[in-house]
């Protein structure tokens, strides 16, 4: 839901209150008093809400960044040549990218490091790739 249509439910909540507080109160003062004090709940509820998307909003951003780098990551290993065929698995977690899988030498496997390092939002590569050389 948008902040619009947040802000309307908040609005058609409050006359509600409104209302219900003209058929209660007998004098229109205490019918103000009433309107006054739901308006005044309805805009902290607002506040909440408001500050709740946004925090979603900043979890998001964090999810869509982390998609990216590991997406960085990735082309890197395939433009190289010697890591295209390799068998790297990409895990990023706020800004962390963590390797796993095999590497054929310990050039490969620092290599994947490098790149996975020079690449830009990556705070720390944890590099937990086993080279395995065959023969």
């Amino acid at each position: 839901m948008n902040i619009q249509g947040i802000k309307l439910i908040v609005l058609a909540t409050t006359l509600a209150f409104g209302l219900a507080a003209c058929e209660k109160y007998d004098s229109a003062e205490k019918a103000g008093e009433g309107l006054d004090k739901a308006a005044e709940r309805a805009g902290e509820r607002m506040d909440s809400a408001s500050q709740a998307m946004s925090d979603q909003a900043d979890e998001a951003g964090v999810v869509i960044d982390d998609t990216v780098i590991t997406t960085k990551v990735k082309s890197a290993f395939m433009a190289e040549p010697g890591l295209q065929s390799l068998q790297i698995s990409v895990d990023t977690m706020n800004g962390v990218v963590t390797l796993s899988g095999t590497a054929d030498s310990q050039e490969n496997s620092d290599k994947a490091q490098q790149l996975a390092s020079n690449t830009e939002g990556v705070k720390e590569v944890k590099n937990q790739l086993v080279v395995k050389v065959e023969g």
